[in-house]
């Protein structure tokens, strides 16, 4: 907390609280048996966190982006793919909010923020993940309607939640052929496939949704014909840093239990913490972490004031935060040898959650070219 408001060390308080009482208690059960546990994340939404940096008079709570990273980062510690879960929700209410007439704002963002109802985000497809831009979910213009004809793949929550934000194209080929609809639960010709089986992130449904001549009004589109991929991208700015900030929390937490461990744990007639050599390990771990944390706060703080390094601060925070939380997870894990590989301890579940970190919201290897592409421009 260091470097944190009074206001910001509360959020963090209360969110560190919520996660230890309501979440890391049933972290295990909830990956093992795959429980998208709606229940507690209502309780979570009744604190605020169904759409944290969502407009008040919609129902969000109004918090900065940096404050978003505090949150996100407690509550992970509690349960990382849960927490995963709500930062894609949070991603979805904002992008209504934010580019939503009045009309969709009032109609779709109370129950977002409230989480009676919960959305998902609709983008890849099986033949473009990192190409977004290649998509193929075409919508045809039919007087007042579109009518909806694809695939998304690798959708976190589909076929549980209510609301579809789907990327989809209204026009030629490329980034300005594409356009934003929201689509409801219910909708025909809207379907899901099954669902898939995961390594992590196992408390939320992931599975693939399928439109055959889903007719959706043209009242359901946010913003203009051609902006969808401008919206897609500018909302995933703001997924790099939460996802990124899910990852500290799930490092943070593999900290705490590498030190128990090495407290607790004997080898060879002494505790393990007074070995040289994982002292070490335990410092670098701890190290990282502390850096990547500046490094997600400091974008945090440029997307909010709305810099002109923001997307190219938020790709390297991405890259960075996620790739050495794994790492410090997996060194956790590591350090509390053949127990690390059992179920009954929590280290291998966060290390087998944000594995995943590395490849969504833009694969590591897409944030490298956005750095690469920024330093080479000038």
């Amino acid at each position: 907390s260091a470097g944190l408001t009074e206001e910001q060390k509360e959020f963090q308080k209360v969110a560190l609280d919520f996660a230890t009482k309501e979440m890391a208690p049933h972290m295990a059960e909830w990956d093992e048996k795959e429980i998208f546990p709606v229940e507690t994340m209502r309780k979570a939404a009744q604190l605020g966190f169904g759409g944290i940096y969502v407009k008040p008079d919609v129902g969000g709570s109004g918090l900065s982006r940096l404050d978003t990273s505090i949150i996100f980062e407690a509550l992970s510690t509690g349960c990382t793919s849960t927490t995963a879960y709500m930062s894609i929700h949070n991603m979805c209410v904002w992008m209504i909010d934010t580019f939503g007439n009045e009309e969709q704002r009032r109609k779709f963002c109370p129950s977002l923020c409230s989480m009676e109802k919960f959305a998902s985000y609709c983008l890849t497809e099986p033949g473009s993940g990192s190409d977004a831009a290649s998509l193929l979910t075409s919508a045809q213009r039919k007087g007042d309607t579109y009518v909806l004809n694809g695939s998304k793949a690798f959708i976190s929550g589909g076929g549980d939640t209510d609301v579809y934000v789907v990327m989809c194209r209204t026009g030629g080929p490329g980034p300005k052929g594409i356009s934003c609809l929201v689509l409801e639960k219910g909708t025909p010709g809207l379907s899901f496939g099954k669902k898939e089986r995961k390594v992590g992130w196992n408390s939320q449904p992931t599975r693939a949704v399928i439109f055959e001549d889903c007719v959706v009004p043209v009242g359901n589109r946010l913003g203009a014909e051609g902006q969808g991929f401008s919206i897609a991208m500018k909302g995933l700015n703001g997924g790099r840093i939460n996802i990124a900030s899910c990852s500290l929390g799930a490092a943070h937490a593999s900290v705490l239990l590498a030190q128990e461990h090495l407290t607790v744990r004997k080898q060879f007639g002494e505790p393990l913490a007074n070995n040289q050599y994982l002292q070490f390990r335990l410092a670098e771990m701890a190290t990282r972490l502390v850096a990547a944390r500046l490094m997600v706060r400091n974008a945090a703080r440029a997307l909010q004031e709305g810099r002109e390094d923001a997307a190219v601060l938020c790709s390297m925070a991405k890259l960075f935060a996620t790739d050495e939380c794994f790492a410090i997870c997996n060194q956790a894990l590591q350090m509390h040898g053949g127990y690390g590989y059992l179920k009954d301890y929590a280290v291998q579940q966060f290390m087998r959650d944000i594995r995943v970190h590395q490849i969504l919201e833009g694969t590591n290897e897409v944030m490298r070219m956005i750095v690469a592409r920024n330093l080479l421009q000038g």
